[in-house]
């Protein structure tokens, strides 16, 4: 999806142009993809914008960064504060989509990326959703990828590492040019891990199913967790279990879960309809209650709102 600018970005301490938020081609993480980025939403509420989970979010920025052995230079209050201050600065009052990024800068060349300086930045922009109004809607089409998720001792999934979106972005090409609008990729043992940049769910005989992150190989999703709570809430029991393929195609109702992505059913696997083909009951009850929460017109969430 294209990005509309806005006014200023933070940069290593300091609020920049946007057209001046630059760095040099030598930078380090631009030609190794050392380094860590995380994806957040800040939502319009009556009381104005709110950040969705900043604090974890930028926790779990500071967790990749720890897996990848890069010292970050700032405090986790320091990082939100600077969110904050995005997002306030370029007055975006209908909400924003904010990358926060720690790279490793301009300095030193070749595979060993520890003594190379870190910068941090963080951009926000107005950003609608991500697989569009009509898939938040009646659902997605997806498809098996030919691209198999990183096993864990290859690529730290615990960890939102820049070069491992290479393997999503494989995925993502295929799925597309294929007319389909979203991947789903396995593990190395052949069962579910995620999608490109989002987490699954399926439905079956009430229950609902989700892969258990570490075990399948993928990112710990704070949309995921939001969704679990959501459901607990409703009333809904949630599994956390391994799925294969064929789990997809017998689903009742199934939906991916993300930042960027949301709350998005599924219509079809590999040209299969799943359950009806259109967004079922249980997946409508936790995509109207998680954009209910993340709009702040629930009390009882209100605890993972940032007021801007």
């Amino acid at each position: 999806m294209p990005i509309t600018p806005t006014q200023k970005i933070w940069m290593d301490g300091a609020l920049v142009d946007w057209e001046k938020a630059t760095t040099h081609v030598l930078s380090h993480t631009l030609h190794y993809g050392t380094g860590a980025f995380e994806g957040i939403r800040a939502y319009k509420t009556p009381e104005g914008v709110a950040i969705f989970r900043l604090r974890e979010h930028m926790l779990r920025l500071q967790r990749s960064c720890k897996i990848l052995m890069i010292e970050v230079p700032y405090t986790l209050d320091e990082l939100c504060d600077a969110c904050i201050e995005v997002v306030r600065v370029n007055d975006l009052p209908d909400g924003c989509y904010l990358r926060p990024l720690v790279f490793l800068g301009y300095g030193e060349m070749g595979i060993y990326p520890l003594s190379s300086p870190v910068n941090v930045a963080i951009a926000a922009w107005p950003w609608g959703a991500y697989l569009g109004e009509h898939g938040l809607e009646n659902g997605v089409k997806m498809k098996i990828s030919s691209w198999q998720r990183h096993s864990p001792n290859a690529m730290p999934s615990a960890s939102k590492t820049v070069g491992g979106y290479v393997n999503s972005s494989l995925a993502k090409v295929e799925a597309m040019k294929a007319g389909y609008d979203e991947a789903i990729m396995l593990g190395p043992d052949g069962r579910i891990s995620e999608c490109t940049g989002e987490n699954l769910f399926i439905v079956r005989d009430g229950l609902i199913v989700t892969p258990p992150p570490s075990e399948a190989g993928a990112l710990r999703g704070i949309t995921q967790e939001s969704v679990v709570r959501i459901a607990h809430d409703l009333g809904y029991e949630v599994s956390f279990e391994a799925l294969v393929r064929t789990d997809l195609y017998l689903a009742d109702e199934a939906f991916l879960t993300g930042t960027a992505a949301e709350v998005v059913p599924i219509g079809s696997v590999d040209d299969r309809t799943v359950g009806e083909g259109k967004p079922g009951p249980i997946t409508k009850a936790i995509q109207s209650t998680y954009f209910s929460a993340v709009r702040g017109e629930l009390a009882q969430y209100e605890g993972w709102l940032t007021r801007v």
